[in-house]
């Protein structure tokens, strides 16, 4: 079912009298089935739309939409497409007793894969999910891999079931579908000569895989640490090794890098991370591919909508994995502003001291944090911390954080959204 939940004022929607609760029935005279179906069939200039008002009432608009004018409505969240896997080394099942519920949902939904970015393996795809994903020609798709070798990967995902993923790859890619992919590199599994025949098993399919990643298994102190562990510092440096190799090549023979390890495979190998210009565009930035490079860069660019902040002392609250690099950052930052800035490393006592990311902090680490730290005109947190209706991990929300801080708080993806000067105005 296909349901508003808001309609945007100004909008053909609102001027047509749609409302929250009407249920979108089909366009064209075809069922829409989710928000995939809505989006492609309502892309044309002209189409019917089949609807249900709240009230029960049928009605079919025939619209001729003006370029100018956006629809303007937002739907119901999705139904996610659940995950077939057991994995090993599946974050869901690291999650403590009491995390907030959406972090126990074990997705692997194509659809998000192609809309947000979202790593899916295509194990649960149904012959009608194919035809879909080639018919809507849903480009690039963002792929956990893991392994090449059919055996090793079912290993992995605990899945006898799995598709050979080569397989998949090469049909979808035969219909102009490209790809995003990722290899999660667990130690006596999938590195060494497994992780050298994946990744020139994907290098050898050619412009269908437009990026491989590297990056360490992640794990907490609640994950199934009897099956999996983590890398050590030769095996984390051995997979860079391997990467680089790869990368030295792709970039002789196609002009690109094509392979790239996470930041925190170069941080658990002991690496310096390479430089901006390695990683391409930063295709795959949010999955911690020159995460840190891509950050340095944003606010390089974004240095002149700085604002002059000389004689305020800003806290800077991050987690463990950036403690070596943000120095370097706030350096940057502090002579664009004029501001003084300290930094504020946080251990995650929810997870374990294994997880060193700033986003996953539970609100917890902010309270301790920052209890007793006068002084300060202003602390940034990482934004990626809280979820959209402000809550962190441990379901402690950022308003408890607000009240018990001893400064004001501002979230900030990359500093020039907290510090701009749109935002001092």
């Amino acid at each position: 079912m296909l349901r508003v939940a808001a309609v945007q004022p100004a909008s053909l929607a609102a001027e047509l009298g749609i409302e929250p609760g009407t249920e979108l029935l089909a366009i064209n005279g075809r069922e829409l089935v989710d928000f995939l179906d809505f989006e492609f069939l309502s892309a044309d200039d002209a189409f019917l739309l089949h609807v249900r008002t709240a009230a029960g009432e049928e009605i079919e608009y025939d619209i001729e939409r003006p370029e100018e004018l956006p629809f303007g409505i937002t739907l119901e969240p999705p139904r996610i497409l659940r995950c077939s896997n057991r994995c090993d080394f599946c974050f869901v099942d690291g999650n403590p007793d009491g995390a907030r519920k959406a972090l126990f949902i074990r997705d692997d939904d194509y659809r998000l894969s192609f809309h947000h970015g979202n790593f899916a393996t295509l194990t649960n795809l149904r012959p009608k999910d194919v035809d879909r994903i080639i018919e809507y020609r849903l480009s690039p798709l963002y792929v956990s891999v893991h392994a090449t070798d059919p055996e090793v990967r079912r290993r992995l995902l605990r899945n006898p079931k799995a598709p050979a993923v080569l397989e998949q790859l090469a049909m979808f890619g035969a219909h102009g579908i490209r790809f995003h992919t990722q290899i999660v590199v667990v130690p006596g599994v999938n590195d060494g000569p497994v992780l050298e025949r994946s990744l020139a098993d994907l290098y050898g399919m050619g412009d269908r895989v437009l990026t491989a990643a590297v990056v360490p298994v992640a794990l907490t102190a609640h994950s199934k640490l009897d099956l999996v562990r983590a890398l050590t510092t030769a095996e984390a440096a051995a997979a860079v090794d391997e990467v680089e190799r790869w990368s030295e090549r792709a970039r002789r023979e196609r002009g690109e890098g094509w392979v790239y390890g996470s930041d925190e495979l170069y941080l658990d190998a002991d690496r310096t991370l390479p430089p901006a210009e390695a990683y391409d565009g930063f295709a795959q930035a949010e999955n911690g591919v020159g995460a840190v490079r891509y950050l340095q860069q944003l606010i390089a660019e974004g240095r002149s909508e700085l604002q002059e902040m000389r004689g305020t002392r800003v806290l800077v609250c991050t987690g463990t994995g950036m403690a070596r690099l943000m120095p370097q950052i706030l350096e940057t930052v502090a002579e664009a502003t004029g501001a003084t800035f300290d930094l504020a490393v946080l251990e995650n006592g929810y997870f374990g001291t294994s997880v060193t990311t700033a986003g996953l902090l539970p609100g917890r680490a902010f309270l301790e944090g920052l209890r007793g730290r006068t002084g300060y005109d202003l602390a940034l947190l990482p934004a990626e911390a809280v979820s959209d209706a402000g809550v962190f991990v441990d379901d402690v929300s950022l308003a408890e954080v607000e009240a018990a801080a001893p400064m004001p708080l501002r979230l900030s993806y990359h500093f020039t959204d907290a510090l701009g000067v749109e935002r001092a105005a």
